[in-house]
């Protein structure tokens, strides 16, 4: 029996774009993708300890704050991301990256968003079979949204937001968490002065972590079962 014609044009119009770079207010709130476990905010990045807490499934979230009219400067943004790289040729050879940044963001004349780094960002980078299998290091790249955003109704999920990158590559969508953003305080939140620590293997089993400015220390083996399990729980 065929569905009622009001049905099918519900389901059709939640679908629909409602906004299609009309305003860049649109884009103020908390998004998160896919099971929504990866958000901005408290609990996932500690800047001052240069460290994450790995959510339970891989995904990304994105905040941006709303223009501050009394300061007239450009309004804050936040980024939490963490994804997966496979590798057809080794399978057991998965790589993570857990990445963390914010600063401010502007509109360009073409309707393109510039996110330009406050300087105190940084990412994680675990690959069981690299020769430094795990390290951290700064990360503060200006990024590109180009000109296409738009935000629209997700009939099970509720608003939803869609962005493109530099290439007009679409980033996986995104679902409002919150319509105020969830974000660490939008100031210098560590101090800048070690470019990379690193957290590599050594032939007795334990783990070694170095950086330009501290003497090396023993992470125990134990470590790396955090990643095999974050791995495990979320592919599942």
């Amino acid at each position: 029996m065929m569905a009622p014609l009001t049905s099918v044009l519900a389901l059709v119009l939640a679908s629909v774009p409602i906004c299609v770079n009309a305003d860049i207010s649109v884009l103020v709130g908390t998004w998160s993708s896919g099971s929504m476990k990866v958000q901005t905010g408290s609990g996932f990045a500690n800047p001052a300890q240069l460290s994450f807490t790995y959510p339970n499934t891989s995904g990304i979230s994105y905040s941006f704050a709303a223009k501050d009219s009394a300061t007239d400067g450009d309004p804050w943004y936040e980024i939490s991301r963490y994804r997966f790289t496979s590798n057809g040729s080794q399978p057991n050879c998965i790589t993570a990256a857990m990445n963390w940044v914010h600063g401010t963001y502007a509109e360009a004349d073409n309707g393109s968003i510039i996110l330009t780094p406050n300087g105190d960002g940084y990412q994680q980078i675990q690959d069981p079979c690299a020769a430094v299998s795990n390290f951290i290091e700064n990360y503060n790249d200006t990024e590109l949204l180009v000109n296409g955003y738009y935000t629209y109704t997700d009939v099970t999920l509720g608003l939803a937001l869609q962005l493109y990158t530099f290439d007009g590559s679409p980033l996986a969508p995104m679902y409002q968490i919150s319509s105020t953003p969830n974000m660490l305080p939008t100031q210098q939140l560590r101090n800048v002065t070690v470019a990379t620590q690193v957290i590599q293997r050594r032939g007795n089993g334990a783990q070694q972590s170095r950086s330009t400015s501290l003497a090396w220390t023993l992470v125990p083996k134990a470590a790396v079962a955090v990643f095999v399990l974050a791995v495990g729980s979320s592919l599942l």
